[in-house]
């Protein structure tokens, strides 16, 4: 026994248990309240149930929805934008990243150009996405495409950026190629920046799919809650809310997932395993 605990056992466990297991009850905790909260506000008065309603009628709704086979056809239909303009915007933002960054000058020939369109807001192209494709699937792929794409290209130059150029000429000095430099000193530095991006761009790429259902018209739950709200369908327009919610939430936490997997071998995820 030393300093109230027993010899060798973290204080921490000693106290409080598991962080995991405190750290799911507080957010649990937090949930529940926040529930409590939206059902109660209306109920009481402070906002009208017309526009608010409560959670309990959110939740009728949205067991309506979930048995209607027209709404698995919307959510099919975002998965399939989202999925197809990531996938895009994943492999052409690494590929561009790694070229840009090996071919000699042309990272300062691009970086002018770079600058100039990855400001511009991929709502501001949703005239040019209808005039090109109308309502097809095809507007939503350029506007997810354009907005997720920034997000993959800048990680993968700022991770070659972080390529240690001792390692650099010691490859060069043993003979590698330039294939064989990308494979085995540039990409192991780039990597982490890479799924971080594409991490971002997940998220992104749900946020334009949504929204250009939502503003276009494109078959998916964008346009499942534009029709909701025309008809004053308010508690179903706030289930299908929900339910973009929750579909962010699982792709985050999808990504952190395969973001872990990807980068067991790096200290960063290491360190977290450890703690």
């Amino acid at each position: 026994m030393k300093d109230g605990h027993l010899d060798g056992a973290p204080p921490e466990r000693a106290r409080g248990g598991p962080p995991g297991l405190t750290n799911a009850a507080l957010g649990a905790a937090g949930l529940g309240g926040f529930l409590a909260l939206c059902e109660a506000v209306p109920r009481l008065g402070v906002v009208s149930a017309e526009y608010f309603p409560p959670v309990s009628r959110i939740a009728d709704a949205l067991a309506g929805e979930l048995g209607d086979g027209a709404f698995w056809t919307a959510l099919g239909d975002t998965l399939t934008g989202w999925a197809l303009g990531l996938a895009i915007a994943v492999t052409a933002g690494v590929l561009a990243g790694v070229v840009i960054s090996v071919v000699p000058y042309l990272r300062e020939a691009t970086a002018s150009t770079i600058e100039f369109l990855r400001p511009i807001p991929s709502v501001a192209l949703i005239p040019l996405a209808v005039l090109l494709y109308g309502t097809e699937l095809r507007s939503v792929l350029l506007l997810v495409v354009y907005a997720s794409f920034w997000q993959v290209l800048l990680q993968t130059l700022y991770g070659v950026r972080d390529v240690d150029p001792v390692a650099e000429e010691t490859a060069r000095a043993y003979g590698l190629g330039t294939w064989a430099r990308v494979r085995h000193v540039l990409w192991p530095t780039a990597l982490p920046y890479v799924m971080t991006g594409v991490r971002l761009a997940a998220a992104v790429a749900l946020i334009l799919a949504v929204t250009a259902e939502l503003v276009i018209g494109a078959p998916g739950l964008g346009a499942r809650i534009a029709v909701a709200q025309t008809s004053q369908a308010v508690p179903e327009m706030y289930a299908l809310v929900v339910v973009t919610g929750v579909l962010g939430l699982l792709i985050n936490v999808g990504a952190r997932t395969v973001e872990r997997r990807a980068l067991a071998w790096h200290q960063s995820v290491r360190g977290e395993v450890a703690v």
